[in-house]
């Protein structure tokens, strides 16, 4: 089997950032962003995922976490489609329906190198912790964009803006732990026009 890993490296002047995919792991997650809730939910990923996900970040918090979590997020999704190299026999599509608590979410994804998103989340507080709200749908884009993936995910329900987004999250762990799968019984790649590359 080919080495499903990628290590992406981003210096900015806002930013600097190592991270570490293995999408054949076990879940072990390192994480440190400085964004202690956005910690939380990359773990969340990782451990649903059954990645092995590295993520050592430094930037300026002394403005807002924006900078730092976007970036992160920009990587990750370099990282899963660098890591995926041309699609070749993975299951390709992905879904789950995770609950946490009071809250139902659900994400589906499509591996098809073409990237598009669709969120729908509400949250009642403008932060959850010390992440913005408004950043969830961010980080989920992001991922979406630079991981050239069709991503879907909504909140179908809740109270609490922390489940809601924990719920998100896992949900996405999951989806793509299926959608990465490979399937010995494809050889190629899964479209019928014989590429995955938009």
């Amino acid at each position: 089997m080919t080495d499903r890993t990628a290590t992406i490296t981003r210096h900015t002047n806002e930013t600097q950032i190592e991270l570490s995919l293995n999408l054949d792991g076990g879940g072990s997650a390192q994480i440190d962003t400085g964004v202690g809730f956005f910690d939380h939910m990359l773990h969340h990923v990782a451990h649903h995922g059954l990645f092995d996900l590295s993520v050592k970040a430094s930037g300026d918090l002394h403005i807002d976490a924006h900078h730092t979590i976007e970036d992160v997020a920009i990587c990750l999704g370099r990282a899963l489609d660098e890591a995926l190299g041309d699609r070749r026999g993975i299951a390709r599509m992905g879904a789950a329906y995770v609950p946490m608590d009071e809250a139902l979410a659900r994400v589906v994804v499509d591996l098809s190198g073409r990237p598009y998103a669709v969120i729908q989340a509400n949250f009642r507080d403008a932060a959850i912790g010390q992440m913005p709200a408004t950043l969830v749908a961010h980080v989920l884009e992001s991922i979406a964009f630079q991981g050239r993936m069709n991503l879907h995910a909504a909140v179908l329900y809740g109270r609490d803006d922390h489940h809601k987004a924990e719920a998100l999250f896992k949900a996405l762990g999951r989806a793509l732990a299926a959608a990465v799968a490979l399937d010995p019984r494809r050889g190629g790649v899964p479209s019928t026009k014989g590429t995955l590359t938009g």
